[in-house]
């Protein structure tokens, strides 16, 4: 029995050597690559490759920017399933070690001493945190090495939930998704909570292998790795053993889904894109910028609605251009015809189609994937020919002189009140438009829209498109007669003139009726939108006044027409400049800036938050201000037209909504309302802008190649109908709120012809409006002291010659 001591006490000998040697050989190897090993101290405030998302203002997602798909949770907010899930997975021992699992390494040696191939077994949940944090995916022994002192320094420095969070956000689990948040929107378009155990234990099963192991892609062999993890989970006595089985009995059910916008602003969306791009570079799309424009969801939807309905009723009173395509000989078997419809996507609610068969007053249509209709006689008997801006042919009498078999169409489901649907044919609008709405008192957008369709055009109309005004014009050009001395009852002669250029050429301009009315009042030639009476304004208080005059409502004279023409709105100008405008004479007088971001915020804490013009918002005096070093907590915005200028010219293009261009308007029963019609030349666009005190609305029509809109299609037509159907939602909340009249204004009874004071009503005459000492004389006096030309009387053509326009 000695030699069994002996050997015993050499043995133990020899272990204790080992272990010292092995203390030592860590020891040495921590020392080498201690300094080679990174702080763990910033790894809470590491920032997360997070997307951009655009929120309106009630926080409805209206876009999401970045490669990247990743949405941070605390661990608070992780379901204990989920957690369950990924330890049964990857690391059932991670509550128990410090951060290595002996065992698991000891089984990748002996693996990679036999195979002679390096794997990646033996990871825990803690050294993949380490690798996926701080080294490279490069499978080396020296990393491997790094990776578990790594490991056991983070243990040290934080909690197992800490890790646990940081390793369920980081993890990819494919398409993009990083972060269990992510693949449970990207797999199942559900929130964390709304998973069932079958689709948790599928997110947990993926950072094994996200790729082979993909629901999508690889739906065979994901099902078996689900399963394995339920059946880790129930062996660990996560689950019970019936909830492993009705789990493994629900099938595959992921699919892809995109981030869910919840509100259509792409417009909008795009905008910010751009400016925060332009603003803070590349890192817009991954430093988890949430943005809160100022839009309101509610309006929004209002305005994208509005504008594509007043389109597309342009377009089909202007009849059938016929089909996009012609397919011929057309295929019988429904996969050659989904091929056909493969390049054809919908575009809103249009669907392509291909007919299939034509009968006496029906069409047979292919929607795709066997998907069929049947198209009736009430839905395309609309369908007469175009022939150009002004013409259609004739009615049709059948449905073959409307379609042939292989024609590929655009057709829409509709229902009406009492749920009836059939399907109708449709095109896709040519004409193109543009909405924007903004809040006079502040300039916060309120809905924007920039065509009918983004993804078929991204130009925005609203921001981009520099398009003549026309009469839209008009208020700027009679608000500076004010200022120059007219008044609203001021007579001006509506007859012709002729303008000489230097090269001798001639323009005669014309109001849209082609006719002349003789002496009109300046109230009634708004009204009425009348061209000559405006232009004849114009050059008798100055071009060079009238351009100093726009100034106050945000243009710049130096890109403004210093011409006659500048009387019809010839300069050209956004639509966004147009709100902005008339937003002076909606607002009190006050010229602001148009905003659409209302904050950013950046992991949980606010980076930006808007400062803009405010219309009452009045800076205390010296003695009146807190002694503090806060700031004001607002901008006040500055006076641009005088009070009384601005409400005379609310006043008049009230009587455009009652009594003028835009009488549709009056459909939506209120008093304060006002506003005027555009329209250019040849009727290439057509505009309407109008407001109360809260709201202030512009709609732009017309062709991107400025084609001719046809006869008829002025401002009170096409764009018109868009407005008041946007405006009919977005006055539900707002009260009807004519301005007050200033106290140093003054009513006046006058003779609705010669516009002098009347002592009583003779049956002929109206109230007028005066700034003190600006009434006119007694009917019985002379008539105002105007300029020869533009004297009551005649219709003799003024001619204008160059020289004599300053």
């Amino acid at each position: 029995m000695i030699w069994f001591a002996k050997a015993l006490k050499y043995g133990a000998l020899l272990f204790l050597l080992g272990v010292v040697i092995a203390a030592l050989i860590v020891g040495g190897t921590y020392l080498h690559f201690r300094s080679e090993l990174p702080s763990t101290e910033n790894l809470l405030d590491i920032q997360l490759q997070v997307p951009m998302r655009i929120f309106s203002s009630d926080g409805k997602l209206i876009a999401q920017y970045g490669e990247k798909r990743r949405d941070p949770v605390s661990y608070d907010e992780i379901p204990q399933d989920m957690v369950h899930a990924f330890l049964a997975a990857e690391d059932q021992n991670f509550f128990r070690h410090y951060g290595i699992d002996p065992v698991g390494l000891i089984r990748a040696a002996v693996s990679l001493a036999l195979t002679g191939h390096k794997k990646q077994g033996g990871s825990t949940i803690t050294m993949q945190v380490a690798r996926n944090y701080y080294l490279s995916r490069k499978r080396t022994f020296t990393r491997k090495i790094r990776e578990i002192f790594l490991a056991l320094h983070i243990e040290q420095e934080l909690s197992k939930e800490q890790i646990l969070e940081l390793y369920l956000n980081k993890i990819y689990l494919g398409h993009r998704a990083y972060g269990i948040k992510a693949a449970a929107q990207v797999y199942y378009g559900r929130t964390l909570e709304e998973l069932t155990l079958a689709q948790t234990a599928m997110i947990a099963g993926l950072p094994k292998a996200p790729s082979s192991y993909n629901p999508i892609t690889n739906p065979k062999r994901a099902l078996l790795r689900r399963n394995y993890v339920l059946g880790r989970m129930q062996a660990l006595g996560y689950i019970s053993k019936e909830q492993a089985e009705q789990a493994r009995a629900e099938p595959v059910t992921a699919s892809l889904n995109n981030a869910k916008v919840e509100l259509e602003a792409p417009w909008v969306a795009e905008m910010v894109r751009n400016k925060l791009v332009g603003e803070f570079g590349p890192e817009t799309y991954t430093s988890g910028l949430k943005v809160y424009t100022t839009i309101s969801s509610k309006l929004q939807i209002a305005a994208n609605q509005g504008l594509r309905k007043a389109l597309e009723d342009y377009d089909k009173r202007h009849g059938w251009r016929g089909a996009e395509k012609h397919f011929e000989p057309l295929p019988q078997d429904s996969s050659a015809l989904d091929e056909l419809l493969s390049d054809a996507t919908a575009v809103q609610q249009l669907l392509p189609a291909i007919v299939t068969e034509v009968g006496k007053k029906t069409a047979d249509l292919y929607l795709g994937k066997g998907q069929t209709a049947l198209l009736e006689w009430k839905g395309m008997n609309w369908a007469r020919p175009y022939e150009d801006e002004s013409h259609r042919g004739g009615k049709p009498k059948k449905a073959a002189d409307i379609l042939q078999p292989g024609d590929l169409v655009r057709v829409r489901k509709r229902t009406n009140d009492k749920g009836e649907s059939w399907w109708e044919l449709a095109q896709v609008p040519a004409i193109a438009g543009a909405l924007v709405s903004i809040r006079p008192e502040d300039g916060a957008l309120n809905a924007l829209v920039g065509g009918y369709d983004f993804h078929s055009s991204k130009f925005n109309r609203a921001t981009q498109a520099r398009r003549q005004p026309g009469s839209g014009f008009k208020p700027v050009i009679y608000s500076a007669a004010l200022e120059a001395g007219f008044t609203a009852a001021s007579v001006i002669n509506d007859a012709p003139v002729v303008m000489e250029d230097k090269d001798d050429a001639i323009w005669r301009p014309e109001n849209y009726s082609g006719k002349f009315y003789g002496p009109t009042r300046l109230r009634w030639a708004l009204t009425k939108s009348r061209n000559l009476v405006s232009i004849r304004l114009l050059r008798s208080m100055g071009i060079k006044h009238a351009l100093e005059h726009a100034k106050r409502f945000g243009f710049d004279p130096d890109k403004l027409p210093h011409a006659l023409s500048l009387a019809l709105g010839s300069g050209e100008v956004t639509p966004w400049q147009m709100a902005r405008a008339y937003a002076v004479l909606a607002n009190g007088g006050y010229l602001i800036e148009p905003y659409y971001i209302e904050r950013i915020e950046k992991n949980g804490e606010i980076i930006y938050e808007a400062d803009p013009l405010v219309v009452g918002c009045e800076t205390p005096s010296e003695e009146a201000q807190p002694q503090t070093d806060e700031p004001s907590s607002c901008r006040p915005a500055q006076r641009s037209l005088p009070e009384d200028n601005r409400y005379i010219m609310y006043s008049m293009m009230q009587d455009v909504i009652n009594r003028g261009t835009a009488v549709r308007a009056r459909s939506l029963g209120r008093t304060d309302l006002a506003g005027k019609t555009g329209t250019t030349n040849e009727q290439r666009d057509a505009w309407f802008t109008g407001f109360n005190q809260h709201i202030v609305t512009t709609v732009w029509t017309g062709f991107d190649d400025n084609s001719r809109l046809g006869k008829g299609e002025v401002g009170g037509r096409v764009a018109l109908p868009a407005w008041i159907a946007f405006m009919k939602v977005a006055l539900e909340d707002i009260p009807d709120d004519p301005p007050a009249m200033p106290a140093d204004l003054v009513t006046v009874r006058i003779d609705n012809d010669t516009g002098l004071q009347v002592s009583g009503d003779n049956g002929n005459s109206s109230f007028e409006i005066f700034r003190p000492g600006h009434e006119p004389p007694l009917q019985e006096t002379e008539a105002e002291d105007l300029p020869a030309e533009d004297t009551p009387g005649g219709n003799a053509p003024v001619v204008v010659k160059p020289d004599d326009l300053f």
